[in-house]
């Protein structure tokens, strides 16, 4: 997600000051990677961790600004790769001593000897391919969200990251933030009591969602390999506006308004209330079809609007109900709040903007707490509570909250597999996360299984239309095997094919 300036994940620096900065960190790129000077457990005198990026543009162009800034000065960015050469060009000129490539698997084949770590934002559909290959090569990973697009990619590497035995982070920096400390503090004092529900919601898709592939068939830009951008998504044609944004609404690349904002909004209950799978999920979306007509169903991209509620079986053995809203979708106005108030400022926004992205809504037996996505800025509802409330701080926080996430990992890294934790690791955590978000695709996708049929309606006379047989079920999941147990037909978006010459995920 691109953060906005001026917020925490947003770094408060001058352009020419952080040029100046990256340009005294890729000079010590001629020092020797820690690794390579000894053996397990090695510490090199540098104490420098050499990462090589996966994507340079959009949130990549915000990682690796975050890296090569770590107050430590430990972190050099040693190598640049990018499909498309537009928003690789000003990274190159910002960290000239980096070596470019524009296919990750000439860099990581070439280079994997000379970098200790990979960072990877790149659309979701290559997130898995690229990240397990760098595990299986050894490397610590920080991996965007949502970890992957498919839920059993999610597993894989998951186990991966035990397997390899590599720090691994996903870039969910609201884990990092005090906020989330701060919410835990207040849970733990009983504040709002036993929570009942979760509301979670997002004012994404900001790119087209519920409409058909265009027919169009525009040149490939000079700059973009296309093939690469591909990956493991089936050959297609180019389209305008695709990228650099406009792919997160097609199913065959991105996941969604949900795959978007998802692991910002429900980690914070995901992470306090210690949630792991959830066992039923069911809901609605905005492109509803009767199947009179023929016209109306788009299955190639995520529609305008859900509604989804996830049935999760708490530690105390009750069920939690947590929903989930986006398109415009919110929260039914609580009672607590003026009339007046913007509801989304009222309980999401960051302090002194207008600037809603998404928000989570706890509801408890003795009180309600909302927060601004990622966990940001909680308040105790009604409002007038929060000059009163005093819990004394418990849990430590992050050295520069939201942006210490970047450089914790780095740390960690650092330090070896195992010796410092992070708040976003793979095992117990993000890949979890990961799976339960991409979930909510699954029932969604299943809202466009189709058969056609035949129908004497006694308006319109005889008729084709079609039935679908996925819509408005709860679905029953069975976590361990992820698997849908009442309707078969929603497990082929479990996993997907890749295209040819690609392979399959195997650990």
């Amino acid at each position: 997600m691109k953060n906005k300036k001026g917020k925490p994940g947003a770094l408060a620096i001058g352009r020419a000051d952080f040029i100046k900065k990256a340009a005294l960190a890729t000079a010590g790129f001629y020092i020797v990677p820690r690794f390579v000077l000894g053996g397990k457990g090695f510490t090199a005198p540098s104490d420098k961790l050499y990462i090589a990026a996966v994507g340079c543009g959009g949130e990549a162009e915000n990682d690796i600004h975050h890296f090569a800034a770590a107050p430590r000065k430990n972190a050099v960015i040693a190598y640049l790769c990018d499909v498309d050469e537009r928003p690789a060009a000003p990274r190159r000129k910002e960290f000239p001593g980096a070596k470019f490539y524009q296919d990750w698997r000439q860099m990581f084949e070439k280079e994997s000897k000379h970098f200790d770590a990979v960072t990877v934002a790149i659309p979701d559909h290559n997130h898995a391919i690229v990240g397990l290959s760098a595990m299986q090569l050894k490397k610590h990973l920080y991996l965007q969200k949502p970890l992957t697009h498919d839920i059993s990619e999610a597993r894989i590497l998951t186990e991966a990251s035990e397997k390899y035995k590599v720090v691994t982070q996903m870039g969910d920096q609201g884990a990092s933030c005090d906020g989330m400390r701060t919410m835990r503090e207040w849970f733990e004092a009983g504040l709002i009591g036993d929570i009942e529900k979760v509301y979670c919601w997002t004012d994404r898709p900001v790119w087209p969602q519920g409409i058909s592939w265009p027919e169009s068939k525009p040149p490939v830009p000079k700059e973009l390999n296309w093939d690469l951008w591909l990956g493991t998504a089936g050959d297609i044609n180019y389209i305008d506006n695709l990228v650099p944004f406009n792919w997160r609404g097609w199913w065959e690349f991105g996941t969604g308004a949900l795959g978007d904002m998802g692991c910002h909004i429900i980690g914070p209950p995901f992470k306090l209330l210690g949630l792991g799978y959830p066992s039923e999920i069911s809901g609605s979306a905005s492109t509803v079809y009767s199947g009179i007509f023929k016209e109306g169903v788009y299955p190639e991209s995520g529609p305008v609007s859900s509604s989804l509620k996830f049935k999760f079986k708490q530690k105390n053995g009750k069920d939690l109900d947590l929903y989930w809203m986006d398109g415009g979708i919110t929260p039914e106005r609580l009672s607590e709040l003026d009339p007046d108030l913007n509801s989304n400022e009222a309980l999401a926004d960051w302090p002194g903007e207008n600037d809603f992205e998404g928000g989570t809504l706890f509801i408890g037996t003795k009180g309600k707490v909302s927060c601004g996505w990622g966990g940001s800025h909680p308040r105790l509802l009604p409002l007038s509570l929060n000059k009163d409330v005093h819990i004394l701080e418990k849990y430590p926080r992050v050295e520069g909250g939201m942006d210490g996430h970047w450089w914790q990992w780095v740390n960690a890294c650092i330090a070896g597999y195992g010796k410092e934790e992070v708040d976003s690791p793979f095992v117990g955590y993000a890949g979890p996360l990961t799976e339960t978000v991409l979930l909510g695709n699954l029932l969604l996708r299943s809202f466009n299984i189709r058969e056609k049929i035949k129908r004497n309606d006694p308006v319109y006379g005889n008729m084709e239309g079609y039935k679908f047989s996925g819509r408005y079920k709860a679905l029953q999941w069975d976590a361990q095997n992820m698997k849908v147990t009442n309707f078969e037909p929603a497990n082929q978006f479990v996993r997907r094919e890749y295209r040819k010459g690609w392979g399959q995920l195997s650990i």
